[in-house]
């Protein structure tokens, strides 16, 4: 199972269902990481410092990793009311992939799609 890290925007239901699933899943504004509103490079700084894949509806995070901001992983989900299946789809990507380092994935509506790796050129 995977070790995640789920920003402020993520629904509760889908943090708690990830942690029915066997997932290891903190979540900011949670225990000690109580301090919202961080800077988006604040939060993957976090989540990579503690080894854990970062896990987010914001769009923002595709920006760092094209700067080849060096992470454990990020999941860009698209939002879907139905928390349970988004979970799902969340949970089936993870474990059907190997090592999680530096990808990119993105969960849609349809399913978990492997997002572009980061940029190489810097024009």
């Amino acid at each position: 199972m995977a070790r995640l890290f789920a920003d402020e925007h993520l629904p509760r239901p889908v943090v708690e269902r990830l942690r029915d699933l066997g997932h290891d899943v903190t979540a900011l504004g949670e225990d000690w990481h109580a301090e919202r509103d961080m800077a988006d490079e604040a939060v993957l700084d976090m989540a990579t410092a503690d080894g854990r894949v970062m896990l987010t509806f914001d769009l923002a995070y595709l920006r760092l990793n094209d700067e080849q901001r060096r992470h454990a992983g990020l999941v860009v989900c698209t939002f879907d009311p139905d928390f349970v299946g988004l979970a799902a789809r969340v949970d089936a990507a993870l474990s059907s992939l190997g090592r999680l380092e530096g990808k990119l994935i993105r969960i849609t509506r349809l399913g978990a799609m492997p997002g572009r790796p980061p940029s190489t050129s810097r024009n």
